[in-house]
């Protein structure tokens, strides 16, 4: 081997050194996991949680950086995440239209989708919800009285999953809603300010007043606990079948030493007695669905996105 050839392989032996090296030390710096959204929602609780643990397990600072859209719902955040570095250190804790809404409407630096998951570990308690003095208690009431009346819907985004379902189900219901705006934060305030008449939004956002309000419907496959009588949409509208969830992602190139670090962590934290006494008091689903379950979940509800899709623009 000549001379030239031995010092190309010594320096290709020692890059794989160093880069072997490099991903057994993660996480060697602060990591950052980005919640688009403000905080005090579930996905900012349990995110948290992950943060808090990651840091006791690795000895690094671990922290949850909050980034709403300021009614451009999740997406200026997760653009923040698309354009870090592929390094394991910036973390997205994204909603389900961030993987699926981002390229459909053809945000550049979400098109095509620049994330991979490392787990889906939330489905959100959802909740179409009225004040206290709304003059019906049921969403057939809320049909009839809009058949005549306009109503206001707040939400987080027309272009998001739960307006799209909600704006849907007032089609099939034979109504539309007069007008409808988009919040950072739909909570008891948004309600008793007037500012709508009906809001879609997590039910931990109304959960100090819970007992002031209407609830309507809620959004899943399945009733809520501590909602037991109140009915799905999927209930009313059988072709409305959507769930609303929340889970970890990080761009493509990030090392499998990161993620599987990462994912360790996050998976631990899921299985906690905190988490589950969360689940309890909450009415959430909370559990970890490993990163080839989540992207069968984000293709098939792609599927179901592109129906109601569909469905409206008839």
């Amino acid at each position: 081997m000549s001379t030239i050839a031995k010092t190309l392989t010594a320096a290709a032996l020692a890059t794989v050194a160093m880069t072997g090296a490099a991903m057994a030390d993660y996480p060697e710096r602060p990591v950052s996991f980005i919640v688009p959204w403000p905080p005090g929602d579930l996905e900012d609780v349990l995110t948290r949680m992950i943060a808090d643990k990651f840091q006791e397990t690795y000895g690094v600072p671990a922290a949850v950086v909050n980034k709403p859209g300021g009614g451009g719902g999740p997406f200026p955040g997760a653009i923040d995440v698309a354009n870090a570095p592929a390094d394991g250190y910036t973390i997205g804790s994204f909603v389900t239209d961030v993987p699926i809404g981002g390229p459909q409407i053809g945000i550049p630096d979400l098109s095509p989708n620049p994330f991979e998951p490392l787990g889906i570990f939330l489905t959100y308690p959802f909740v179409i919800a009225a004040g206290a003095d709304a003059p019906y208690d049921d969403w057939a009431g809320l049909a009839a009285h809009a058949a005549g009346t306009d109503v206001a819907l707040g939400h987080f985004g027309d272009f998001l999953p739960p307006t799209k379902v909600t704006f849907a189900a007032a089609q099939e219901s034979g109504f539309a809603f007069a007008s409808n705006a988009a919040f950072d934060a739909l909570d008891c305030n948004t309600l008793a300010s007037g500012d709508a008449d009906v809001i879609n939004t997590t039910l931990q956002q109304i959960m100090p007043c819970l007992g002031e309000v209407k609830i309507l419907a809620s959004i899943g496959g399945e009733r809520i606990g501590i909602l037991p009588d109140v009915p799905t949409v999927e209930e009313l509208h059988s072709d409305l079948a959507l769930s609303l969830w929340n889970g970890l992602f990080v761009t493509k190139g990030v090392p499998q030493d990161a993620r599987d670090k990462i994912t360790a962590v996050a998976k631990a934290v899921m299985m906690s007695p905190e988490a589950a006494q969360l689940a309890k008091d909450t009415g959430a689903l909370i559990y970890w669905k490993d990163a080839a379950a989540s992207e069968a979940q984000i293709e098939a509800d792609t599927a179901t996105i592109d129906a109601i899709e569909a469905m409206l623009d008839n």
